[in-house]
């Protein structure tokens, strides 16, 4: 289990990230591609993505042996620029520090004893296999991305409007528990992390379905990076796949209301569009809420259905 510790200064500087952070999405996205996590539904991108990764992607898989990245890597920067700026401006003692922790007892190639040693050329290494990466796993799909990342950060936004933080972060994490200042997450590895004033950032990430992956850097706000989004990886196919072959997928009525959903649909609009029943349209409606591709906000008792950023990838058409 998971424990995060919380202060009530903490909680007062628990914050959601603005942006997605490239380098936090990629490490999350090539850890999902390695260890095999997300069933299924991930499968065929991971067989992709491993069998894309150029030659200059390598060197990330001596940054991360037995699956333990070192935390200098996890850093919060709305650009690869950025994200590379902050590792590299890491204190070289906690570079050494958590390469000797990652390594244990066993020999590390010179090139990464040439990290802490400041070495130009070995952090060279770094940045061009993070960018190469990039550019094959996430680039195709980041503008989808940055989409799913907004709509997340709205809904956090109204949540804790709504109901607070303590509420919004156990929504967050169904199963997980906020007690006595502690939140658990019973699903997680056991661990615990002491916040003690640094406050916490929230992360959303959309290629890494299974449980949080929690940095925790010394003299850094801890970084939680939650799954977020439709729970399978977003995509750039929507505007390749033919109108039939869509069809087949949702089914044409189905597929229709999608469409209409580019624009704000009461059920009772959308069954008048679709020349369905009102409980008909509401079926529809929930089958594509479901999954990930539709919102429905409720205002008294009218509800309101709107398309999603995957839902307008799927559907063929450009986001507005």
């Amino acid at each position: 289990m998971l424990r995060v510790h919380f202060t009530a200064e903490d909680f007062a500087r628990v914050r959601f990230a603005p942006r997605p952070a490239p380098l936090q999405e990629l490490h999350a996205a090539l850890t999902t591609a390695v260890t095999r996590r997300g069933g299924p539904l991930f499968a065929p991108w991971r067989g992709r993505v491993l069998r894309s990764l150029p030659a200059a992607t390598g060197p990330l898989a001596d940054l991360v042996p037995a699956g333990r990245p070192p935390a200098f890597l996890d850093v919060i920067g709305d650009t690869l620029a950025d994200g590379h700026e902050q590792i590299r401006a890491t204190d070289p003692r906690l570079v050494r520090t958590e390469l000797e922790r990652v390594y244990g007892a066993v020999a590390a190639p010179p090139w990464i004893r040439g990290l802490h040693a400041g070495d130009q050329t070995a952090w060279r290494t770094v940045l061009r296999a993070q960018r190469a990466a990039f550019e094959t796993v996430l680039a195709p799909v980041w503008s989808v991305v940055q989409d799913l990342h907004r709509e997340e950060f709205s809904r956090y936004a109204l949540t804790v409007a709504e109901h607070g933080v303590a509420a919004t972060l156990t929504g967050l994490a169904p199963g997980s528990r906020l007690h006595g200042g502690v939140w658990e997450w019973p699903a997680a590895p056991d661990r615990d992390v002491r916040l003690d004033g640094r406050g916490l950032v929230l992360l959303p990430t959309f290629h890494h379905p299974a449980g949080p992956l929690l940095q925790d850097a010394p003299g850094r706000p801890a970084v939680l990076t939650y799954p977020a989004g439709p729970g399978q990886p977003p995509t750039a196919v929507g505007t390749n796949v033919s109108a039939e072959a869509l069809a087949a997928l949702l089914g044409r009525t189905r597929l229709d209301a999608l469409r209409l959903l580019a624009d704000p649909h009461t059920t009772t609009s959308l069954a008048r569009a679709l020349h369905v029943s009102n409980a008909t349209a509401s079926s529809h409606a929930a089958a594509l809420r479901a999954a990930g591709m539709a919102t429905t906000a409720r205002a008294g008792r009218s509800v309101t259905h709107r398309r999603t950023a995957l839902g307008t990838l799927v559907a063929g058409a450009r986001p507005p």
